[in-house]
């Protein structure tokens, strides 16, 4: 509760009226949320996770989600669609719409050949704002919901730290997958990176025009918490920033 409370009070002074980021973690234990039955929310994940954004608290299972590909990349499916090299690229004629998000099959091939697996280590996934976690959640990933000045402030502050320029990452693939499975790959990394995610165009119906998200495992978030206050933030340049946000 300290640290929740802790980056509240950092947040709202530095990021303003930015809104809190959304927060999950896997877990065998039922009540941490309200589950979601199957059908009863939007098919796609990301659409699924706008209530969360506005303070309701989810716990979905591999039955929550009707999404083929939301159930691999939350990690509770490991197989993928028949014929999806089509699907991701031009589709097959009068049998298969494609997505048209890579050139050929062969390419999405080779890319799949070197995509990570991930395996959900719990029955449920539980997504909460930061702001409604209590004394029993134990967050493993922070999702923020940025718009471009909020995105650069988040992207400066992950690298703070850091010599590798890369340390803030974007991966090609689906919304779910910026947002769960890479970010769950990076927690147990020396040098975990932060993800920027959402340019899937089939997710972007989703998420405000204006927005994209940066995801961190909390081991990176408590770093970047711990040196805001010794960072850019409390410069002249990010004050106008700042200003900038709140009058948005």
């Amino acid at each position: 509760m300290h640290a929740r409370n802790t980056f509240i009070r950092l947040w709202n002074k530095y990021f303003g009226s930015a809104e809190l980021p959304i927060t999950f973690y896997y877990t065998d234990e039922e009540g941490h949320a309200k589950m979601v039955e199957p059908g009863s929310t939007s098919r796609c994940v990301i659409g699924a996770l706008t209530d969360v954004r506005e303070g309701n608290s989810l716990c979905f299972d591999a039955d929550s989600i009707g999404c083929p590909g939301g159930k691999r990349y939350l990690g509770f499916a490991e197989g993928i669609m028949r014929g999806f090299e089509y699907f991701l690229s031009y589709g097959i004629p009068g049998r298969l719409e494609g997505e048209r998000y890579c050139k050929s099959p062969e390419l999405v091939k080779e890319i799949m050949k070197n995509t990570p697996t991930f395996k959900a280590p719990s029955r449920f996934i539980v997504f909460k704002r930061w702001d409604k976690l209590d004394e029993s959640d134990d967050p493993e990933v922070i999702i923020f919901y940025a718009k471009p000045d909020v995105l650069s402030g988040l992207f400066t502050l992950a690298r703070f730290d850091e010599v590798d320029r890369n340390a803030v990452s974007a991966p090609f693939g689906s919304g779910c997958s910026t947002i769960v499975q890479y970010p769950c790959l990076e927690k147990d990394s020396e040098h975990p990176k932060a993800i920027i995610g959402m340019f899937d165009p089939s997710a972007r119906p989703f998420v405000p025009p204006d927005v994209i998200t940066l995801s961190v495992p909390i081991g990176k978030f408590t770093s970047m918490v711990d040196n805001m206050e010794e960072s850019f933030l409390i410069t002249n340049t990010w004050s106008r920033i700042k200003k900038r946000i709140d009058s948005a």
